[in-house]
This record gives structure tokens, C-alpha cells and sequence, in this order.
């Protein structure tokens, strides 16, 4: 004999028993007590048995039958493996989705060129790319990992160092060609451009901290294009709009490529930030990988 499809009825059946009432059980189920009560002498007519007595003592009650209240525990019983299963089930459809957060300039510079061998590893994991200057809640946001640029220090999170970088001139090959980039005095007569991006930061070098290095005066090392966003930055130099303070790990694969070319490489300015991947305490299974892929990935 098939068992059969009655879930509806069999929930409807354990509240109404341990409620002793119909109307206290549609209230649990959110039903009306005619549509318990339909459930109920459904099941009864396929089992072809009642499973209440009536009594009445001021207010009618349910009085489950001998049979039945023998059967509750393992109907209950079975409604809590059943829960159980749908909660690993939803369990696994929200472990096979890593939610990472990035600055929207390194995702475009530096991550989404590479993370294809994350997904190569990993082709079961959904990957969902989060990308903002803001602080994230990552209990809130349900955020698993995430990289930032910063001291090393975000309260609540563990950081591992990604990588360290430095600020140098790129501008595009064409400008370069025009042979009026000799020496870092010839900026002067360029137009700067600048990252806002990291304007928050009030250690980190600008075109002005770059000149003094360079031993440059007379530079108007305030005027120029101004841009919020570090990819932004590079693809103005790209298209020959000016020269740019490059962040070298946001520059680098426009510098390997052509695209961009490194002047005057013989002065370093290191920043005082680094890039971090940041995490909440608990680290294992995706997160712990996409942080050892990050690592790994930085150091190649």
C-alpha cells in the first residue's frame, strides 16, 4: 500500500491533539478551524478510523483515540527528522554561495582577472562579489570574507596580510612618446591626475609626497584631474588624459601588459597600508580556501 501525500492532514492531526481543539491548531497553522477539521476527517476517511473522541466539559475538546495517541510520538518524531533534513538542505544551498567584499576598484584591477582559478577549484561554490568603500556588518550582511586596504586592524575581524605596495608616475605609451617626460621636472608640465579614493587615509602618499621624494619644486602638485575610484585613476592615463600616482598592485597588470608604463622607476614611495583579507573568527571550508587562494595568488 503507498503512503500517502498528507502532510497538511498530518500536521493538522499532531496540533489539533496537542491542542486538544481545532481552532487552537488552525490558529498554530494559520488556517480556519473548517479547514483543520477537513483535514483531519480527510486523513481519518483514508486511514478508515476516527482519530478523536469528543468530550465536553463547558467547551467541546479533542480526546485523541488509543490508536492515535499511540502513533503521535513517531508522527511527531518524523515531522522533526523532516524539519532536520529541509534545514541541511537550505544549510547547503547557503554553503555553496561565498559572499566576498571588495573595494570596487580592486575587484576590476586585481581579483576578477584571477578569480576564475578560485572557481576552477571550486566549481560548487557560488561566488558573490560585494563591492564597496563602506564598512560591512559581516554578521548582518552575511558577508563571509572580504579584502581591505587599511592598517591591519577592523574591529572584530581577523586580518592576514595580502600584500604590501608602493605609489609610482604611469602614464600611457603614447604620452610617453611624445618625448617630454625626461626627468620627474618635466611633470611640471603635465596635468596630474589624482586617486580621491584613499583621500581617507591621511598617511598615505600623494602626488605632492611623491615630488619631495623626487627632489621636484615648482610643481603645482594640487591642480590636475581628481578621481574617487582607482581604476577610474588608470584608465584616464590609459587613454592619455595625464599622468597618475599609481597604486602599483592596482597598476600592475596595465604596466605588465603595455597598457601603462612606470616612470621614473628608480624612486620608491612605499604606501604605510597594506591590503589585508579580513574574516570573521570562525574560518573554515570556502572561506578558509578563498583566503589561502588569496595568499597564495598575491605571493605568485
Amino acid at each position: 500500500m503507498k503512503s500517502p501525500v498528507h502532510l497538511n492532514a498530518l500536521r493538522a492531526f499532531e496540533a489539533s491533539a496537542r491542542h486538544q481543539s481545532f481552532a487552537a491548531a488552525a490558529a498554530e497553522l494559520h488556517v480556519t478551524p473548517a479547514a483543520v477539521g477537513q483535514l483531519v476527517r480527510a486523513l481519518e476517511d483514508w486511514l478508515g478510523t476516527a482519530l478523536f473522541l469528543r468530550a465536553s466539559s463547558g467547551r467541546t475538546r479533542l480526546i485523541a483515540t488509543e490508536s492515535a495517541e499511540q502513533a503521535l510520538p513517531d508522527i511527531r518524531a518524523g515531522f522533526e527528522r523532516l524539519s532536520s533534513g529541509l534545514e541541511r538542505l537550505r544549510e547547503g544551498a547557503a554553503n555553496s554561495v561565498l559572499t566576498i567584499t571588495v573595494s570596487p576598484a580592486f575587484a576590476a584591477k586585481w581579483l576578477l582577472p584571477r578569480i576564475d582559478g578560485f572557481q576552477a577549484a571550486w566549481p560548487d561554490t557560488d561566488v558573490r562579489l560585494d563591492t564597496s568603500l563602506k564598512p560591512v556588518d559581516f554578521v548582518a550582511q552575511k558577508i563571509d570574507v572580504g579584502v581591505r586596504y587599511g592598517t591591519g586592524h577592523w574591529t572584530g575581524l581577523q586580518a592576514s596580510k595580502l600584500m604590501e605596495e608602493e605609489v609610482y608616475p604611469v602614464c600611457s605609451p603614447r604620452l610617453l612618446a611624445a618625448g617630454r617626460l625626461q626627468a620627474p621636472k618635466d611633470l611640471s608640465r603635465q596635468t596630474l591626475i589624482h586617486d580621491l579614493s584613499i583621500d581617507g587615509h591621511a598617511d598615505f602618499p600623494g602626488w605632492q609626497d611623491w615630488l619631495a621624494r623626487a627632489g621636484v619644486s615648482g610643481v603645482a602638485a594640487q591642480r590636475g584631474m581628481k578621481i574617487n575610484n582607482s581604476a577610474a585613476v588608470l584608465q584616464a592615463a590609459i587613454e592619455g588624459q595625464g599622468i597618475a600616482l599609481a597604486r602599483s598592485v592596482m597598476a600592475h597588470d596595465d604596466v605588465v601588459s603595455g597598457r601603462l608604463v612606470r616612470l621614473f622607476p628608480e624612486i620608491s614611495v612605499p604606501s604605510p597600508l597594506a591590503y589585508y583579507v579580513i574574516h570573521r573568527a570562525e574560518c573554515s571550508g570556502r572561506v578558509a580556501a578563498f583566503r589561502d587562494w588569496l595568499l597564495a595568488e598575491a605571493s605568485a
